[in-house]
């Protein structure tokens, strides 16, 4: 698998992506991602600032996610408390397409944002995420992330979790 920065050439591909990853989330009775979001401008937002990676299998790709390193101001408000006041990764928007689905595509995509953030001198890694979202709570539970607090948005309260990097 290729570990890679997204460009507007994969934009097709990527909500092709998103909307499987809707598609599911519905199915599983799921409120997050029920509202139209991401829609193609997000994904073009993070294209552009640079925050759209890709995992690829022979060229296909398979994940997506915005890696962001300048901050999320939700993050500042937290009802909670962070354990590190330094410089952080957030990770917005995972998903992965139905064919690459119990493959652990999605631990791949979060390890590769690890070694993006330790490569930078980043040692701590943020995520939220909705109450419902079953998958992603075992996957941050399962790499070792801890619950910090929520966090507001316009579109509801996100859990918050924390992963110190050594």
């Amino acid at each position: 698998m290729l570990f890679r920065i997204a460009t507007t050439q994969d934009l097709d591909r990527i909500m092709q992506i998103i909307r499987q990853a809707q598609a599911r989330m519905k199915a599983n009775g799921q409120a997050q991602w029920q509202n139209g979001y991401p829609a193609t401008a997000d994904i073009e937002r993070d294209i552009e600032r640079g925050y759209g990676y890709l995992l690829t299998e022979n060229a296909l790709a398979i994940a997506y996610g915005a890696i962001v390193f300048d901050g999320e101001p939700a993050y500042d408000a937290i009802d909670g408390a962070w354990f590190a006041d330094c410089p952080y990764v957030a990770l917005h928007r995972l998903a992965v397409a139905d064919e690459a689905l119990h493959r652990g595509v999605a631990t791949q995509f979060m390890r590769n944002t690890e070694t993006l953030a330790r490569e930078r001198g980043i040692r701590s890694f943020r995520v939220d995420t909705n109450f419902d979202n079953r998958y992603m709570l075992a996957l941050v539970k399962g790499l070792g992330f801890v619950f910090c607090g929520e966090i507001d948005y316009c579109n509801g309260h996100r859990l918050a979790f924390e992963k110190l990097l050594d």
